[in-house]
């Protein structure tokens, strides 16, 4: 299992945990969209995020999309995560270069800037469940981290990082999500806190050779730490030229009459995996005649 993540508790359950080691969901992305590093930084640690959060998910078929709409020049970033492991995501803009920040680590804040962080929630009811909250500090996780503080009124931990080769290859990605449970003692809540202050960075310890269910040992190890799940993760789209040749199908008589009478064969990208697909006059013709 390359990827994967760890579900875990704590604290007689007070304390519930997730942790994840992503770097070949952050590079697959990486070589799908063509990203540069900052760009890379940033789309790898949502998609780090939205894997985690995707897997907290009750419903097998429930479907989570974590999207960011944003000034800077990144201008935005899409993920979308069911409750498998499963994950895809893209950015609006996938090649923005930018200075290292002051201390000298790829500028994930500079590229976002100001904007609105968006928890889509999508449990098979009439409506998702929309929870949005404005930019922090556009590094990612203390957005995320006040999103789930203001939104769902859970006290959250969250850490995400990105760590890249000289070549601009993905060398470590991962990240955790510790969580506390309503009620938890104000004597556990101090001695975490104390804890996850000692953190330097999760892809140092990715780096170091920790694995994810060491990180959560050193983080938990004191607070009766059990670890309930270990499930693989993954980047997968689940687009096809059939899901394609449906949306065709869906747009209007007139329209595709007139992509017939161009006479040019059409290609369509998919956004998430960047695969192209190709329809000719012909198949065209063909879907016109079901329509």
């Amino acid at each position: 299992m390359s990827d994967y993540i760890i579900r875990a508790t704590a604290a007689d359950s007070q304390i519930r945990a997730f942790a994840a080691t992503t770097r070949e969901i952050a590079e697959t992305a990486r070589k799908a969209h063509n990203t540069s590093p900052v760009v890379t930084a940033a789309l790898g640690r949502l998609l780090t995020a939205g894997a985690m959060m995707g897997v907290m998910q009750k419903g097998d078929d429930d479907m989570l999309t974590l999207q960011i709409r944003c000034e800077g020049p990144i201008g935005g970033l899409t993920v979308t995560a069911d409750a498998r492991g499963n994950v895809k995501g893209y950015a609006n803009q996938p090649d923005v270069m930018l200075p290292p920040n002051a201390k000298g680590k790829l500028d994930v804040g500079g590229a976002l800037g100001n904007g609105l962080l968006s928890v889509i929630r999508d449990m098979g009811l009439k409506e998702p469940y929309v929870g949005q909250t404005a930019l922090q500090t556009g590094e990612i996780a203390e957005d995320l981290t006040y999103y789930f503080a203001t939104s769902e009124q859970v006290p959250s931990s969250v850490a995400l990082g990105v760590l890249m080769n000289k070549e601009n290859t993905v060398r470590q990605a991962g990240g955790f999500i510790i969580q506390l449970m309503p009620f938890t003692p104000d004597d556990i809540i101090d001695k975490l806190e104390q804890k996850l202050s000692t953190v330097t960075s999760v892809t140092a310890l990715l780096d170091a050779g920790k694995t994810p269910e060491e990180i959560l040992e050193e983080l938990l190890g004191d607070f009766g730490l059990e670890i309930t799940e270990k499930l693989p993760t993954q980047f997968a789209c689940n687009c096809s030229k059939e899901r394609v040749e449906k949306v065709i199908c869906s747009i209007g008589r007139k329209d595709l009459e007139e992509m017939i009478a161009d006479n040019k064969d059409i290609e369509v990208n998919c956004h998430f995996c960047n695969t192209n697909y190709t329809f000719t006059v012909d198949e065209l013709k063909a879907i016109l005649k079901r329509k």
